[in-house]
């Protein structure tokens, strides 16, 4: 077992957090009902999920004809998972005129793909893309007034 490895591992898990954290706030704050405590849970756990990924690669060497590793897969199955997450807050208004919901289940989604991101360690590329995840949640929601309950 190396400490150092795994710390590193947990270091992105934090990282992950940190960001899906800042999206989940500024959901929470907009009102909305994906919020900070499950962005954060989204975010980390899509990370953990990479990382697990990544050590068991580590485990078990590409030598190991009984196992293979592979990264797309690993992307392919939380983007899934999360999209079936993200599925259950929208919804249609009561009177069937309109979805509600869609943009906080894109930003789950979203969070989710930080957190992938951050799990395969590419921090500048998480931090760019949380930074215009907020942008595009906090600031562009004034230029759309076709869904101002979304």
């Amino acid at each position: 077992m190396n400490i150092g490895y795994e710390a590193e591992l947990l270091l992105r898990v934090l990282v992950a957090g940190l960001f899906s954290g800042a999206l989940g706030w500024e959901r929470q704050s907009a009102g909305k009902p994906a919020g900070f405590r499950t962005l954060l849970l989204v975010g980390m756990a899509a990370c953990l999920f990479v990382v697990a990924g990544e050590a068991a690669a580590v485990n078990y060497p590409a030598s190991s004809a009984s196992l293979r590793i592979e990264p797309f897969a690993l992307i392919q199955a939380v983007a899934v998972g999360i999209g079936f997450l993200g599925s259950g807050v929208v919804f249609l208004s009561r009177d069937g005129s309109r979805v509600i919901g869609l943009t906080t289940a894109a930003s789950v989604w979203a969070t989710a793909a930080i957190g992938v991101t951050v799990g395969f360690g590419r921090y500048i590329l998480a931090t760019g893309t949380t930074i215009l995840i907020l942008i595009t949640l906090r600031v562009l929601m004034r230029f759309d007034n076709s869904h101002p309950h979304d």
